[in-house]
């Protein structure tokens, strides 16, 4: 079941808000040990808050929206009395949050209930959830596989049906790349839309957060709660699309290749705008991530390195090395680039691109090809994402509905990228594509 056919189903009585938590805590407990998408089951506060809903709808009160809701809370969201980690050990000793952050509280209000805190890359520094500390988040659809990163653990805990709603962060496609790999669908909203209070930065002046979901029904739930605002009711019919060339058809496979092309024949997309400097974009957004991830951990760095992941800490002390020039210069690059975006939606109201180049590498060969070379994924997968992170602009994965027996049969998503503010069109548009069995989650069933 989705969120809302949860929601329905637990506000009219006909089904208890606390054996589905239980239900849902077995789940995890029983398949969590080979997906490792949950670092902590919150299980008494979700089962007493289950309690509270339950008793609510036996009083005539409509507990919210999401009423009896499970959902998944990424491990750099605070949540009251627990240590804030980022999926690192070097927070172990920090206190523990004294209230919820923002978007989890007000999902609360409206019904839904935490279940788990999931797994990421350390500090959100990376595409593969691949974790020193915590180990690395496992495909639902095929456990040797990739389940994409930073948010894997959110977006594998919904494909694999421990909740169908859950919080992530997307700094360079850290929602849009799991939950193409997994299937789910993901929102990258716009910039500054929704608040980062109660997150653990990485780049302030690229991050944001937004939900995963297991319908485009539940992102249009989603986005009004967390945004704290109604959604507009847009008529898809005439939103102008274009596909993005150039670099977003370079490196890509054969699969998604396909894919791709028979979801722009649905939508009888023509028209191509090929977007100036995209390599250099992507260079930009390198450049800043790494020089304001850098900032935030030097004196860290300098007194525990040993605490960090490894790979992560390299990363951080390159980025130390950076020359203030530099940043400038990408920075400079970033506003730029912004302004070609503004000057593509000219042309269309929405734009498509791929959202990763193929389907989730095997973890035994954790590479994507590009260039003819493999690249490791943990650093690439964003290839197609990290470019689009510069603008700021809304950005929404849609999982393809595709024959599982073509190709690998794993998941594979595509984005679609609105103007600024503009999340009504994306969601809109979301909601026709399921109805059309065009695009569809692939969630686990019992």
């Amino acid at each position: 079941m989705n969120a809302t056919e949860i929601a329905r189903a637990v506000r009219s009585g006909e089904r208890s808000a606390f054996d589905l938590i239980e239900s849902c805590l077995d789940r995890v407990t029983q398949r969590d040990g080979t997906i490792n998408a949950v670092t902590r089951l919150l299980s008494e506060r979700a089962l007493n808050q289950a309690r509270r809903i339950d008793a609510l709808v036996a009083e005539g009160i409509d507990p919210g929206p999401l009423a009896g809701v499970p959902f998944g809370i990424k491990d750099l969201f605070d949540v009251q009395g627990l240590v804030t980690t980022a999926g690192s050990k070097v927070l172990a000793s920090e206190a523990p949050a004294d209230c919820d952050a923002l978007l989890v509280s007000r999902l609360i209000e409206a019904g839904a209930i935490p279940l788990a805190t999931t797994n990421m890359d350390e500090f959100a520094y990376g595409f593969a959830t691949d974790n020193a500390h915590y180990g690395m988040t496992k495909n639902p659809h095929d456990s040797a596989r990739l389940a994409g990163g930073s948010s894997g653990g959110s977006a594998a805990g919904v494909a694999a049906g421990y909740f169908p709603l859950s919080l992530g962060s997307d700094t360079n496609g850290s929602i849009r790349v799991p939950a193409s790999l997994c299937g789910v669908w993901g929102l990258r909203a716009t910039q500054g839309l929704l608040p980062v209070s109660g997150s653990y930065p990485f780049v302030a002046s690229l991050d944001t957060v937004g939900p995963f979901t297991a319908s485009a029904a539940d992102m249009r739930v989603m986005v009004e709660v967390l945004s704290a605002s109604s959604l507009a009711r847009v008529d898809v019919a005439g939103l102008k699309m274009a596909r993005l060339g150039g670099w977003f058809t370079q490196e890509i496979s054969p699969e998604m290749e396909a894919a791709f092309a028979a979801f722009c024949t649905a939508l009888s997309i023509r028209r191509e705008i090929v977007l100036p400097e995209v390599a250099t974009a992507r260079a930009a957004a390198f450049v800043i991530s790494a020089s304001e991830g850098a900032g935030l951990h030097l004196d860290r760095l300098r007194h525990s390195p040993e605490q960090y992941d490894p790979a992560v800490r390299d990363r951080l002390l390159a980025g130390a090395l950076v020359p203030a020039p530099h940043v400038f210069r990408a920075h400079k690059i970033r506003h730029w680039f912004r302004e070609r975006m503004h000057e593509a939606f000219l042309e269309a109201d929405i734009l498509v691109a791929p959202a990763v180049v193929g389907p989730a590498p095997r973890i035994d060969t954790p590479v994507i090809e590009i260039g003819g070379q493999p690249v490791s994924a943990r650093a690439n997968l964003g290839l197609y994402t990290q470019p689009l992170t510069l603008a700021g602009f809304p950005v929404l994965t849609v999982p393809l509905a595709i024959d599982a027996n073509t190709g690998s049969g794993m998941p594979l998503g595509v984005q679609l990228v609105a103007q600024p503010g503009r999340e009504d069109r994306l969601v809109a548009l979301g909601e026709a594509l399921e109805r059309a069995g065009v695009a569809r989650a692939r969630i686990l069933e019992d």
